[in-house]
């Protein structure tokens, strides 16, 4: 909760503002006893809360309440660094937030030659542990590879495989697609192990074809375009800081 010396707002106005809902219905919310502060459950409408401070949740799910707070979802074109500025002028992740005044920087990294989901944010705690090992955030990507393929292959990827920096194991693999001689395959890994997935395929003796994250953690791809980005909805960010016990 906050003081009169805090900046201190409504409780309503930071749930609106976190894009819960109108201010109505966050009111509403709150009289239902739905919204917790601090982890105790709030009903008064008057109470006031430091939006940068607070611990606030609807329905047990974290609320992102820091004034100014970022969290995108980029599909990453082939050929772009995973950096947000390159002295040499290659095309970089940079060059899809420009013009934004937060100082943003990207959750892990996909390989230049890697597309699909990386995420954006400003939120320096929930993007340190979403890369931590210690967290185990799973990695879901489409891998295309050229057939026939063994079936112990899954089998032997599931049990590990060694590599240079030592063993590597995926959590699923699982054939989603099949044309003429090339094959899809979904792969789940919680590492993030520098070209983890191409070289645990190479380790078999299946080399990358092409290879896209189609989803980290909760958030997924769907839909979004190479080269654009979205705004996360504040399930999908309570969704993150949950994975990741914030």
């Amino acid at each position: 909760m906050a003081g009169e010396g805090d900046e201190a707002v409504r409780l309503q106005k930071v749930l609106a503002a976190a894009g819960v809902g109108s201010r109505r219905a966050c009111e509403e919310l709150i009289a239902a006893g739905r919204v917790e502060v601090d982890g105790r459950i709030v009903r008064e409408m008057g109470t006031r809360v430091d939006p940068r401070r607070a611990v606030v949740r609807v329905d047990g799910v974290r609320v992102a309440t820091a004034p100014a707070s970022v969290y995108l979802a980029l599909n990453k074109p082939v050929g772009v660094l995973s950096t947000m500025s390159d002295d040499r002028g290659r095309p970089c992740v940079g060059d899809y937030v420009v013009g934004r005044s937060e100082r943003l920087f990207h959750v892990g990294r996909l390989d230049a030659d890697t597309e699909g989901l990386l995420l954006l944010t400003n939120d320096g705690e929930l993007a340190h542990r979403l890369v931590h090992p210690s967290y185990e955030v799973p990695k879901t990507y489409l891998v295309e590879l050229i057939g026939p393929l063994p079936r112990d292959v899954g089998a032997q990827l599931r049990a590990g495989v060694e590599l240079d920096d030592g063993p590597a194991s995926v959590d699923s693999f699982k054939v989603v697609g099949r044309t003429d001689n090339r094959l899809a395959v979904e792969l789940i890994v919680h590492e993030g192990r520098n070209r983890l997935v191409r070289r645990m395929m190479d380790a078999v003796g299946y080399p990358v074809q092409r290879l896209a994250r189609v989803r980290m953690g909760p958030v997924e791809l769907g839909q979004l375009r190479t080269g654009r980005t979205r705004v996360l909805s504040p399930s999908e960010v309570g969704a993150l800081y949950a994975a990741v016990g914030l």
